[in-house]
């Protein structure tokens, strides 16, 4: 069995050397690809045949996913009506290893009659492909990790790397920032922690609210019942004010018998960190971070209470 795994292992130091023999092929050529696609006023239609293909459908759908408009045409369907779908302001990325794959050079002919530009990913620079490209991404590996030599592997891989270099330089030059990528992916879980905002996910119904006069031991079953561990001081429907659990328990170890005297006024905090509704809930972890609290409230332009957005409304 050890003999076995190490066929394995063998493939992956094969596969990662093939990945590290790419950095001396990126020259001018890659800046030329990146300067195409970014100044692209249409799609990149991506195409490949075989292997070559499925690589190129996940490089149309990362390049699509971070802000370049992409998809994958399968060169055999353009000669049954998927022609349609191209525009002269499109790109084409041709991807073949041998760049001799003739269902792919049989629709090359078709994108220069459209003038659209071509970038070519090959592993050889003397291809056919390559002569009718405007531009080549160079993915030649030395050997493939089959044992044969034979099955498409490193070169794949190769191509699978380049297609994601593509995708991080692009997204430098469009300064693409974690909220960008988000509305691409709303289902997933980074998507709905950028898009999600206070208004989406506080607390507004049964909210604990104090009058800043009430006596503390009344506050206390107010707060309670809320459950929010906190409650908030109105005057005229404006936040004025807000107290915790924390605050009642150190009021009780200093006025101890004189506790129930005191009023809520007595204690609260005149300035509690307020957001309004349209606020992302990223953003009001950060202030509770900051400021070291497990709440905060949310209120309109008039400081008119909406609800209460805590630690755990935040965890989505």
């Amino acid at each position: 069995m050890k003999e076995i795994r190490q066929y394995g292992i063998q493939c992956v130091k094969d596969e990662a050397q093939a990945i590290l023999d790419l950095i001396p092929q990126f020259d001018e050529q890659f800046d030329n690809a990146v300067k195409m696609i970014y100044d692209c006023k249409g799609k990149v239609i991506v195409t490949g045949v075989g292997k070559s293909g499925h690589i190129g459908a996940k490089i149309a759908a990362t390049l699509s996913s971070t802000g370049t408009p992409s998809f994958f045409v399968n060169p055999l369907d353009v000669f049954h009506g998927d022609l349609g779908v191209m525009t002269h302001d499109d790109v084409v990325l041709a991807i073949s290893n041998s760049g001799q794959t003739d269902e792919l050079l049989r629709f090359i002919p078709m994108v220069l009659h459209m003038n659209i530009p071509i970038i070519a990913m090959t592993g050889n620079p003397d291809s056919l492909l390559v002569k009718y490209s405007n531009v080549h991404l160079n993915t030649k590996v030395k050997k493939e990790a089959c044992p044969l030599n034979l099955a498409p592997t490193s070169s794949t891989t190769a191509q699978l790397v380049m297609g994601d270099a593509l995708a991080v330089a692009l997204m430098e030059m469009r300064h693409f920032k974690p909220r960008d990528f988000a509305q691409f992916h709303p289902g997933g879980e980074l998507g709905k922690r950028l898009l999600t905002t206070a208004q989406d996910v506080m607390k507004h119904e049964n909210l604990p609210i104090l009058d800043e006069q009430m006596h503390l031991g009344d506050a206390i079953i107010l707060v309670s019942k809320g459950k929010l561990g906190l409650g908030v001081a109105l005057e005229d429907d404006r936040v004025i004010g807000i107290i915790t659990d924390g605050d009642i328990r150190r009021a009780m170890e200093r006025w101890q018998a004189d506790f129930f005297n005191r009023t809520v006024g007595d204690i609260m905090t005149r300035t509690p960190k307020c957001v309004l509704p349209t606020m992302r809930i990223t953003e009001i972890q950060k202030i509770m971070q900051k400021h070291f609290i497990h709440s905060v409230l949310v209120v309109d332009q008039e400081k008119r209470l909406l609800g209460v957005v805590d630690h755990y409304s935040c965890m989505i």
